[in-house]
C-alpha cells in the first residue's frame, strides 16, 4: 500500500498499534490524540485515508464528518468507536463514513478497508453515466426502447375510450404502473383508482371484497361495507392477478359485467357497476382456460384489448434511464444521493433480471444505501450482483434459455466477483465438476439408480461412471426415482 494515512486516536497505545502496522504495509503514518490537529492536517491537504476515533478528548469526530467532506470530499474516513450501538453505526452512514468499525478491532480488517480506500482514490475518477437530453422526472412510465414504444402506442389510443383492458408480463414488469397511466390520463382521471390483488384476498372473501356485504350477511359481518365496485364508482378498478379468482368469483363478475350492475352478498339493493375494469396477470390464461379453471367467455370480456409488457430482459436499453429514476426517487425518499458510473451501468445491461424492473429497483436502493461512496463503481455493482438471490429457473412466462447461455451467465457473474483480479488457477477443472455432479446425480435419480442404464443414458462407459460417482461422492438410492 502507498499513501499517507491520518491516524487520530486518543488512546496512545492504539495509536502506535495503527502506526506500526501501517508502516509495515508501506504507508507514511501520520498520528495524533486531538480532533483539532487532524482537522488542521486536512485543511492543509495532508493525507490520502483518515482512520479516526468517534469520540475525542476535543469532540466527537462524527460532528466533524460534514465538514471533512465539504473541504475534501475525496477524503475516505473510516471510523472506529468502543461504543458500538446501531445508532452510532447510523450516525457514521448518514454523515458520509466511508466504512465503520466497532472496537476492539480486527487488525486485519482496518488494513483491508485502509487498501481499498487507497486503490479506489488512486484509480482514475469513473466515467459517470450522463442524463440524456430533455429528462423528465415525472413521466409515469420509463423507457426508449423498441418494446416499450409499442406499449406507448397502444396507451396513447386508449386514453380516450373506456374499453377494457388486459396487461399481461411477468412479475415486477410494472403492470399497476401501466394501470395507473391509463387512469390517470384517460377519460375517468377525476374519479378514483382502486387496485384489488385477487391474489392476496381469501378465496371466501373475494366476492365480499369486490362487491361489498350488508350486516349479518356471514358469520363476522358485524356491519356493512362497501365493496371494490362501489369505492371505484365513476373511476377505475385494477384487479390485479385476475387469474387467481376462484370459479364461482368469476362467475358472479362475468354477471356484473354483462349486465353492468350488481348487489352488495346479503343485500336486495341494485347499484350500476360504473366502472373501468382494467385488468392483469402473469399466468397464461389460455392455459387455464383449458385446465378448465378460468372462464374462456369472461376472458373475451376482460380481453377487449391486450397490452403485453416485455420483461426487462428485452429491453435491457432502458436500464440506463430506470436505474437514473430510481435514484432519483430514493433520494426523494430521504436516502443518500448517488450517482452512478458508466461502467456500473454497462454491468447492469448484461444481467438477466428474473425479477425484471422491480428486482432492478430493489439492488439499486440498496446499493444508495450499502455505497459508501457518491458514485457507485463498477465493482460495486459487481460485488452487490454477485451475491443477490437468483433462481435456477427461468421466470414464469420466460421461454427456457439454452444450456449454454446460462452457464455463460453464472461464469460472468463468476468473474466479476474477483473484479479486477483473476479467479484462482485450476478454473477449468472447477467448472467442470459443478457441471458433472448435478448431471450425474439427476441422472442416477431418473434411473432409480440403474447404473447400466445411467451410463447409457450420458453415453459414457460403465466403469467410467463408477469412477466418476467414487469421486464426486454421489450416494446412490436404487428403485426410487427422485424426479
Amino acid at each position: 500500500m502507498e499513501g499517507t494515512i491520518l491516524v487520530a486516536d486518543d488512546d496512545r497505545t492504539i495509536r502506535t498499534v495503527l502506526a506500526q502496522a501501517l508502516t509495515r504495509a508501506g504507508c507514511r503514518v501520520r498520528a495524533t490524540g486531538t480532533a483539532a490537529t487532524l482537522w488542521r492536517w486536512i485543511e492543509e491537504g495532508e493525507g490520502d485515508v483518515v482512520v479516526t476515533d468517534v469520540m475525542m478528548p476535543d469532540g466527537d469526530a462524527l460532528d466533524l464528518l460534514p465538514a471533512i467532506r465539504k473541504r475534501r470530499p475525496d477524503l475516505p474516513v473510516i471510523v472506529m468507536s468502543a461504543q458500538n450501538t446501531v445508532m452510532t453505526a447510523i450516525r457514521a452512514a448518514e454523515v458520509g463514513a466511508y466504512e465503520y468499525l466497532p472496537k476492539p478491532f480486527d487488525l486485519k480488517e482496518v488494513l483491508g478497508q485502509v487498501g481499498k480506500a487507497l486503490q479506489q482514490k488512486s484509480r482514475r475518477p469513473p466515467q459517470v453515466e450522463e442524463e440524456p437530453a430533455g429528462r423528465e422526472d415525472n413521466l409515469p412510465l420509463i423507457g426508449r426502447s423498441p418494446a416499450m414504444q409499442e406499449v406507448y402506442r397502444i396507451l396513447a389510443r386508449l386514453m380516450n375510450t373506456d374499453l377494457g383492458v388486459m396487461i399481461t408480463g411477468e412479475s415486477g414488469t410494472g403492470k399497476e404502473l401501466v394501470a395507473r397511466a391509463l387512469h390517470n390520463y384517460g377519460l375517468r382521471k377525476a374519479g378514483p383508482f382502486v387496485a384489488v390483488n385477487m391474489a392476496a384476498i381469501p378465496r371466501d372473501l373475494i366476492e365480499s371484497e369486490l362487491f361489498g356485504h350488508e350486516k349479518g350477511a356471514f358469520t363476522g359481518a358485524d356491519r356493512a361495507m362497501a365493496g371494490k365496485f362501489e369505492q371505484a364508482r365513476g373511476g377505475t378498478l385494477f384487479l390485479d392477478e385476475v387469474g387467481d379468482m376462484p370459479l364461482d368469483a368469476q362467475t358472479r363478475l362475468l354477471r356484473v359485467l354483462q349486465e353492468g350492475e350488481f348487489t352488495r352478498v346479503g343485500g336486495r339493493e341494485v347499484q350500476s357497476a360504473d366502472v373501468r375494469i382494467i385488468a392483469a396477470t402473469h399466468q397464461d390464461l389460455r392455459a387455464l382456460i383449458n385446465e378448465g379453471r378460468f372462464r374462456e367467455d369472461l376472458f373475451y370480456r376482460l380481453n377487449v384489448v391486450p397490452i403485453r409488457l416485455p420483461p426487462l430482459r428485452e429491453r435491457l436499453d432502458d436500464v440506463p434511464d430506470l436505474a437514473r429514476a430510481f435514484l432519483r426517487k430514493a433520494e426523494g425518499e430521504g436516502l443518500p444521493r448517488k450517482i452512478i458510473s458508466k461502467e456500473a451501468v454497462d454491468l447492469l445491461k448484461k444481467q438477466e433480471w428474473t425479477g425484471n424492473v422491480r428486482e432492478l429497483e430493489n439492488l439499486v436502493r440498496r446499493l444508495c444505501v450499502l455505497c459508501p461512496d457518491d458514485i457507485i463503481s463498477g465493482p460495486v455493482v459487481a460485488r452487490e450482483i454477485a451475491t443477490r438471490p437468483s433462481s435456477a429457473l427461468p421466470p414464469q412466462g420466460a421461454q427456457p434459455q439454452r444450456l449454454s447461455h446460462a452457464i455463460e451467465a453464472h461464469l460472468r457473474r463468476y468473474f466479476e466477483l474477483h473484479g479486477d483480479s483473476l479467479p484462482p488457477d485450476g478454473l477449468y477443472d472447477r467448472i467442470l465438476k459443478e457441471m458433472e455432479l448435478p448431471l450425474i446425480a439427476l441422472s442416477l435419480a431418473a434411473t432409480r439408480g440403474n447404473q447400466v442404464r445411467t451410463a447409457e443414458l450420458l453415453g459414457i462407459n460403465r466403469n467410467t461412471l463408477r469412477k466418476k460417482i467414487k469421486d464426486l461422492d454421489i450416494r446412490v438410492t436404487r428403485g426410487k426415482r427422485m424426479m
